[in-house]
């Protein structure tokens, strides 16, 4: 199984609505959309399980498509250890004085 990241998606934008966009192209196993954890509004992005070469020929045919008359940013999800960015240090700086 793939997982896919789907961004800039509509807020109004629904499981049932992504997982039939991506069931073009085979079978969805499962969407999750994203919502804020205090105010529980949708956060613009979301992600989709698929078979391997599906997920493939989804993510080829639906990156830079529109939905919603928003852009789409399609691409394969990469764990959180992948991503980079923030450390675990909790973001304090010390200088070597």
């Amino acid at each position: 199984m793939k997982t896919i990241y789907v961004g800039n998606l509509p807020f109004s934008s629904t499981q049932a609505e992504i997982s039939d966009l991506f069931s073009r192209f085979g079978t969805v196993h499962s969407v999750n959309l994203i919502s804020d954890r205090e105010t529980g509004r949708p956060r613009g992005f979301g992600f989709v399980e698929m078979d391997p070469d599906q997920a493939q020929a989804a993510i080829e045919a639906l990156n830079g498509s529109e939905l919603g008359g928003r852009s789409l940013r399609v691409n394969e999800a990469r764990g959180r250890e992948e991503r980079g960015g923030r450390s675990a240090g909790g973001g304090s700086f010390r200088r070597n004085e």
